[in-house]
């Protein structure tokens, strides 16, 4: 699906600019992102954008993330996207064991949490939920959508593992668009969202 309108996504670094272990090229990301200047700035274009593209989308169920690592903080732009409608779902993952696909359970501002593995709420006590769009957090990403995250593999099995392929929406920073070689297990996102808008 492409957006009507949608900018040009501006060229990627060439590829000799970036290392090619994905170890060395995901520190270098990450240093990047926690150092981003303008950061309210930015993540108010991505939350704007974030919105727009959802309001284009007939989506039911939105599954999120919640931010570690200076990732951007989606919670406040789902709690929006809650209230503008009725009938409207939000979920978390949750990660049940190492190499397993993650599961998903609703998620309400008010939904009371619980520490995960690697320390990341969950939702404690809510129903599991399949939701048909996805907002999946960029360590970087490439100008073909493929994206670079920590290294888990937890997105790739879980997009794989869905029985209905939902609309996969990475989010990430421009400064984080590189040239990166797709490896085969790697899925590609339907959708890409910057503060520079969705591609």
């Amino acid at each position: 699906m492409s957006a009507p309108n949608a900018p040009e996504a501006p060229e990627s670094p060439a590829p000799a600019e970036f290392p090619e272990d994905r170890r060395a090229l995901r520190s270098r990301l990450l240093g990047l992102r926690a150092a981003l200047p303008a950061r309210e700035a930015a993540d108010a274009r991505i939350e704007a954008a974030l919105l727009q593209l959802l309001d284009r989308l007939a989506v039911h169920c939105l599954g999120f993330y919640w931010p570690i690592q200076q990732e951007f903080d989606a919670r406040g732009a789902v709690t929006r996207w809650l209230a503008e409608a009725p009938g409207r779902q939000a979920a978390l993952p949750a990660v049940s064991r190492p190499g397993a696909p993650l599961d998903f359970h609703l998620w309400t501002p008010q939904a009371p949490m619980a520490t995960g593995h690697y320390g990341i709420p969950v939702p404690d006590g809510t129903e599991a939920a399949a939701p048909d769009a996805l907002i999946i957090p960029c360590v970087g990403f490439s100008p073909d959508k493929f994206r670079l995250g920590y290294g888990g593999g937890f997105y790739d099995r879980t997009l794989a593992a869905m029985p209905q392929a939902p609309v996969a929406i990475g989010v990430g920073y421009e400064a984080c668009r590189i040239a990166l070689q797709a490896q085969a297990h790697d899925l590609p996102m339907d959708w890409i969202v910057t503060e520079a808008g969705a591609f």
